[in-house]
């Protein structure tokens, strides 16, 4: 019988990927950083119950790339820090088969997007009637996730923060003192509050909460945010891809162009604005609505900054 994770020296999962680097010519703080990238993977065949390394197929690492794509979508990990995790994947792999390896490809295979710091085109979903018709026609099997990507549209949040927001408690602040406090399933554990500058804000807030019902969260009382990441968010995704909306931080992005017109006078860059001393402002003010702390972060949002 073949020995398991090809004669490494461990049953370990995580031990053999650490072995299998010891093949290579890694320095030492390279192996160790492929290491905790490769600790994920690891966790994720236990997950799967995959106990040997040979019983791996190329299938089993795309799949944990799509999870990686949508925790990216999410907002919960960086474009850069998924696409490491895969890469991790497949250097680990390639030491443990001798080369044999076939590489999965972050961005193709996995749908991670690509990397880059500025936004040089429109975001998906920027036109609000397109949006709300590519909605109308997924059907109610994806209530709760349409109502995400109205809060993510209408507000710029996260996927996670839409999915536990309680709309009814949103809808009464947003009447009685116009602002929405978001304290569940922030980065960072970050507090913000969101201003109501629409009445699309309120139409928004009213439909989630005939959704959400009498729940706190829009999540299903047998579900958990996991789950419902993997499976709602991931179909309506999936459905919204098909009317030419890629992503749902896209949204976020619309979200954020649209705000930088009302708060500067004039289009953000991404859409052929030029950037003035109010422009200045308005993207300090966005970064603090996107829950992000540096004002750089908007380039992916806005475009870069053209004066």
């Amino acid at each position: 019988m073949a020995a398991r994770n090809f004669g490494l020296g461990s049953r370990d999962l995580k031990k053999a990927g650490k072995f299998a680097l010891g093949k290579g010519n890694f320095a030492f703080s390279s192996a160790a950083t492929v290491v905790d990238r490769w600790k994920p993977f690891a966790n994720y065949m236990d997950e799967k119950d995959i106990k040997d390394l040979k019983y791996l197929c190329r299938e089993d690492v795309i799949d944990y790339g799509l999870r990686l794509a949508e925790r990216v979508d999410s907002d919960e990990i960086s474009v850069s820090y998924a696409q490491n995790l895969v890469s991790a994947v497949n250097t680990v792999l390639l030491m443990a088969t001798c080369g044999e390896w076939r590489s999965v490809s972050p961005t193709k295979d996995c749908l991670i997007p690509n990397r880059s710091n500025i936004r040089t085109s429109p975001p998906d979903g920027l036109c609000r009637e397109a949006f709300y018709r590519a909605l109308h026609q997924l059907g109610n099997e994806f209530a709760e996730g349409k109502s995400v990507a109205v809060l993510a549209r209408e507000f710029g949040l996260r996927t996670k923060e839409a999915a536990l927001l309680d709309s009814r408690r949103a809808l009464e602040e947003a009447n009685s003192s116009g602002y929405v406090n978001l304290t569940r399933g922030t980065k960072g554990g970050r507090k913000r509050k969101i201003p109501i500058t629409s009445q699309t804000q309120i139409q928004a807030l009213e439909f989630c909460l005939t959704i959400q019902s009498t729940r706190k969260v829009l999540i299903p009382v047998d579900s958990n945010w996991k789950k419902f990441r993997g499976n709602q968010i991931r179909q309506t995704r999936e459905a919204l891809q098909k009317f030419g909306i890629s992503r749902l931080h896209e949204l976020r992005a619309a979200y954020a162009c649209e705000r930088y017109e009302q708060l500067s006078g004039e289009p953000a860059p991404v859409l052929g604005g030029k950037e003035t001393s109010l422009g200045h402002m308005a993207r300090i003010k966005i970064a603090l609505e996107l829950g992000h702390g540096r004002i750089d972060v908007t380039n992916s949002y806005l475009g870069g900054r053209k004066c």
